[in-house]
């Protein structure tokens, strides 16, 4: 069956959750927002690609920075509202140079920094 971007459940403001993946580790690297054209780019190009709601505008992860993301794989998950993207990362994922995003745990009522800046 045809893969159709506009069959997945978007959000008011058209934006589908996407969390990135290591392919290799299965760490979890960041969430961020894709539109149906996000997804049809990144299954296109395999960089991935994704919406930038302050820039309102796309953005191709590590075009500026060089930490880039190439797709290994796209899942959806059950209720088609929630995105999956295993990928080869190049560097951080994270734009504070760390390697994921969820370096904060809450431990005790505490917050503990897990990862430094890279």
């Amino acid at each position: 069956m045809a893969f159709d971007a506009m069959s997945l459940k978007y959000n008011d403001q058209g934006l589908i959750p996407a969390i990135a993946q290591d392919a290799t580790s299965g760490e979890v690297l960041m969430m961020a927002w894709m539109n149906a054209d996000a997804v049809m780019r990144t299954l296109e190009t395999g960089k991935v690609t994704y919406w930038s709601r302050s820039r309102q505008s796309f953005w191709v992860k590590g075009e500026s920075s060089g930490h880039t993301q190439e797709l290994v794989d796209f899942r959806v998950d059950c209720d088609q509202d929630c995105l999956l993207v295993t990928v080869n990362q190049v560097g951080p994922a994270c734009h504070t140079n760390r390697r994921s995003c969820f370096f904060t745990a809450i431990r005790n009522g505490e917050q503990v920094e897990l990862l430094k800046p890279e």
